[in-house]
């Protein structure tokens, strides 16, 4: 950066699809909504010190903390920034927060925050840090890989947690308070300084073949749900049938999504859950009846139908059809008084950092 001028990037963060039926903390999918951070970074110069800008547009606008010690993604940068000995934001910084996901509706918004704080921190040390590196830091703040994994390198992927790993295990038990801690009105210039490191490679990933004539039809519900309360009514054990059940079917979905044609009777049995779906469903009032009643019979083009995440978003995989999908889920809705929206997405790359 020549001196006096300043620099400016720009961070862009896909929207996400965790579980995709039997895939329960498993399998992700990146699609076509984004967090975008458009960044500039003043000069360095002989200015008293400022704290960093933050402004927000988009989903979420009236909600999204914009101290920056309070905001996620610049406290999940501040922990990058630490980790490598570097002690605040630069002076001046100024962000702007452009968001198209849907906050509280199973489609990764939390998680494409904290890559977007990964990435923020990278770049504003100018740290060069690998994407297995960038993986390591998001999966101390978010510590189910299929998100941020998915939000991070894109596509259809498959991830997992080193969890049997010593220094992984350690790891994972860190409090989140002591990786992202909430920073008192009264926090001087040495507070919290020196967070927990990430153990390299704690997070693994591959990505799956996906046949680009496969869409996604978001089906969202106008109401949030949360992780942690979609969460709360799973149970703590399963039986073997069940388990059989949902892995014979991953087995068979992650290559069936990747085969050009589609093949909707393989896909739509091979998307069936019982691991997470029936347990859910008292939380969203018409998912049994969606997808149980749009079908490849009922629906040509359809693939498959399973909730998104921890809903109440539903995903429906189709290569045609799918104004009709979208608006049979809306009068099923209807019915248990449940507004929708839809949107019809593609399955992206992942995160991009480009310079001005």
């Amino acid at each position: 950066m020549p001196p006096g001028s300043s620099r400016q990037f720009t961070i862009r963060v896909p929207a996400t699809s965790a579980n995709i039926g039997p895939g329960f903390d498993v399998v992700g999918l990146s699609l076509s909504l984004y967090l975008t951070l458009s960044v500039t970074v003043a000069p360095p110069d002989e200015q008293p010190y400022t704290l960093p800008t933050i402004t927000h547009s988009g989903e979420g606008a009236d909600e999204v903390p914009l101290d920056a010690y309070k905001n996620l993604t610049t406290r999940v940068a501040l922990y990058v920034l630490r980790c490598h000995n570097i002690r605040s934001f630069p002076s001046g910084l100024k962000i702007h927060c452009n968001n198209e996901i849907p906050f509280g509706r199973g489609l990764g918004s939390s998680g494409a925050a904290v890559i977007a704080g990964v990435l923020l921190g990278s770049e504003l040390g100018q740290l060069s840090l690998s994407t297995e590196r960038l993986l390591d830091f998001a999966l101390m703040v978010e510590r189910h890989p299929d998100n941020v994994t998915a939000a991070l390198v894109g596509g259809f992927v498959g991830s997992y947690l080193k969890e049997l790993d010593r220094e992984a295990t350690e790891a994972a038990s860190v409090p989140l308070s002591e990786v992202l801690p909430e920073y008192p009105p009264d926090a001087g210039e040495e507070w919290g300084l020196h967070p927990p490191q990430p153990p390299l490679g704690i997070g693994h990933y591959i990505r799956f073949g996906w046949a680009e004539e496969i869409k996604a039809v978001a089906i969202i519900p106008q109401f949030e749900l949360s992780t942690a309360k979609a969460r709360q009514v799973l149970p703590e054990q399963y039986s073997r049938k069940d388990l059989v059940f949902n892995l014979q079917r991953l087995a068979v979905l992650t290559t069936a999504l990747g085969q050009s044609p589609p093949d909707p009777g393989l896909i739509y049995e091979a998307m069936k859950d019982r691991v997470h779906q029936p347990y859910r469903k008292a939380l969203i009032p018409g998912l049994p009846e969606v997808t149980s009643s749009i079908t490849p019979s009922t629906h040509p083009g359809l693939l498959g139908i399973c909730l998104s995440g921890a809903g109440p978003t539903i995903l429906a995989l189709a290569t045609s059809g799918f104004e009709s999908i979208a608006e049979d889920a809306r009068a099923i809705f209807k019915e248990k008084s449940v507004e929708i929206e839809w949107k019809l997405l593609e399955v992206v790359g992942g995160s991009s950092v480009s310079q001005a």
